[in-house]
C-alpha cells in the first residue's frame, strides 16, 4: 500500500499578469481545492508560498502556491517537505502539460521533468523523481496548430474553448483527490484516465 497524499503543490507564476495563463493551470486546480476542504490561503514568507490547511477525515491536508517564480518551485517544495517530515511519495505536484492537449489529464508518479522548469527545480529540491503528479494538458502550439513559441504559449491565457476543456479537467482532478488522501493511487488513476477518451 502506498503511503496517501499530504503535501499538494500547485505550479504557477506569481502576479496577476500571470493569474491567467496557461502556466498557470496547476494554481487554479490548487485554488478550487483549497475551496474543496474550506481552506485559505496565506503568504507564508518562511516556506516561499502561500499555504492552506485543511483536513480530510482527521488527517491534516497541506495545500500551497509556490510565492517564487516557476523555476523556483523546488525552494518552497523542499521547505514544506522537510518541515512536515514527508518522503516524496507523500507529495502531490499539479502542473500543466504541454504533451496533453486540453481536456485530458495523466496522472503518475515518478518520471522525467520534460523540460517544465517546475518539475526540474522540484526533483533537485528533493533529491528524487518520486513525487506525485496530476499533468493538467494545455496542448501544445504544435498540436494546436499555432505558429507561437513555447515560452509565449504557455504565458498566455488559453482560447475559450480551450479554457473549458481545461476547466473540465479541474472537475475530474478534485473528484479523485480524495482517493489519492486515502492512499488509493488505482482508482484515482483509473478514474481519471477513463474521463480522456479513447
Amino acid at each position: 500500500m502506498k503511503p496517501p497524499i499530504r503535501l499538494i503543490i500547485g505550479l504557477g507564476n506569481p502576479g496577476p499578469e500571470y493569474e491567467t495563463t496557461r502556466h498557470n493551470a496547476g494554481f487554479w486546480l490548487a485554488d478550487h481545492l483549497a475551496n474543496d476542504f474550506k481552506a485559505s490561503f496565506a503568504l507564508e514568507k518562511g516556506f516561499s508560498a502561500w499555504v492552506a490547511k485543511g483536513r480530510f477525515e482527521g488527517e491534516p491536508v497541506v495545500l500551497a502556491k509556490p510565492s517564487t517564480f516557476m523555476n523556483r518551485s523546488g525552494q518552497a517544495a523542499g521547505a514544506l517537505m522537510r518541515f512536515y517530515k514527508l518522503a516524496p511519495e507523500e507529495v502531490l505536484v499539479l502542473h500543466d502539460e504541454l504533451d496533453l492537449l486540453p481536456g485530458q489529464v495523466k496522472m503518475k508518479q515518478g518520471g522525467g521533468h520534460a523540460g517544465h522548469n517546475g518539475l526540474r527545480d522540484i526533483q533537485s529540491a528533493f533529491s528524487s523523481p518520486d513525487f506525485w503528479r496530476m499533468r493538467i494538458g494545455i496542448g501544445h502550439p504544435r498540436s494546436l496548430g499555432l505558429a507561437q513559441q513555447v515560452v509565449g504559449f504557455v504565458l498566455n491565457p488559453p482560447k475559450r474553448e480551450e479554457l473549458q476543456a481545461i476547466e473540465g479537467v479541474i472537475d475530474r482532478c478534485r473528484a479523485v483527490v480524495p482517493l489519492m488522501l486515502k492512499g488509493d493511487f488505482t482508482k484515482a488513476m483509473n478514474q481519471l484516465h477513463e474521463g480522456n477518451g479513447a
